[in-house]
């Protein structure tokens, strides 16, 4: 016994449990991980955490800098501490996104989206900027797109009505990325004050106009609610 526990490195105990009981496999898992030192100071790396996802990748506190924020606070645990228990936050918080998950379906003639794009093109061998308005329909992803040299409200109620002549038919809802030629004024959350000319429009088609979250372009179809 005395050479198996000094090869094996292990407590004597052990070695009489294997013997006695004739198993050759032993775990241990522990259920709960005590957080002596961090557990006072959960909350405040939390409120860190959480600041975190909401900002640019540029903008976030490192944990290191996280750690000292909470030094600054009286915490007096270990760096490693806090790495553990970021590394198991951010694991939980993962799987609850992953659950809350919904696929998002439109109907076919239940929304499309409007945007513009700028591009660079060769005209009689002059290179020259471009506006191009594209229409997509959410449920099909068809894509009707046409240039202007402008992009003004006349050109959006010409791209309007090329696209559902292309389309042949409107879509209930449409989807804007808070183009200055419709949105007036940017409110909180979805709210938006759109011109009079821009609404006269939508009310011609039919078309109830939705506002986009600022600058998420394309993505818009894909994770609009």
């Amino acid at each position: 016994m005395k050479r198996i526990t000094r090869e094996l490195h292990v407590s004597r105990n052990t070695v009489r449990k294997i013997l006695r009981s004739g198993e050759t496999d032993f775990t241990y898992e522990r259920e709960h991980q005590p957080l002596p030192k961090i557990g006072p100071w959960v909350e405040h790396v939390d409120r860190f955490l959480l600041a975190n996802e909401g900002k640019a990748a540029r903008e976030r506190l490192t944990l290191i800098r996280i750690y000292e924020e909470v030094r600054a606070l009286g915490y007096d645990g270990s760096y490693d501490a806090v790495r553990r228990y970021a590394k198991t936050w951010s694991k939980a918080r993962g799987s609850v996104t992953a659950e809350a998950y919904v696929p998002l379906y439109y109907a076919p003639g239940e929304a499309y989206q409007f945007d513009w794009s700028h591009e660079v093109v060769l005209i009689g061998g002059v290179t020259v900027t471009v506006k191009v308005a594209h229409v997509r329909l959410c449920h099909s992803r068809m894509m009707f797109a046409r240039a202007y040299m402008r992009e003004s409200q006349e050109m959006v109620f010409d791209a309007h009505d090329r696209a559902f002549a292309f389309f042949r038919g409107t879509c209930t809802r449409g989807i804007y990325d808070n183009m200055k030629t419709a949105v007036e004024a940017v409110f909180v959350g979805k709210e938006r004050l759109y011109n009079r000319r821009f609404q006269q429009m939508c009310s011609h088609y039919l078309v109830q106009p939705v506002a986009c979250t600022p600058a998420s372009g394309w993505r818009c179809c894909a994770t609009h609610a």
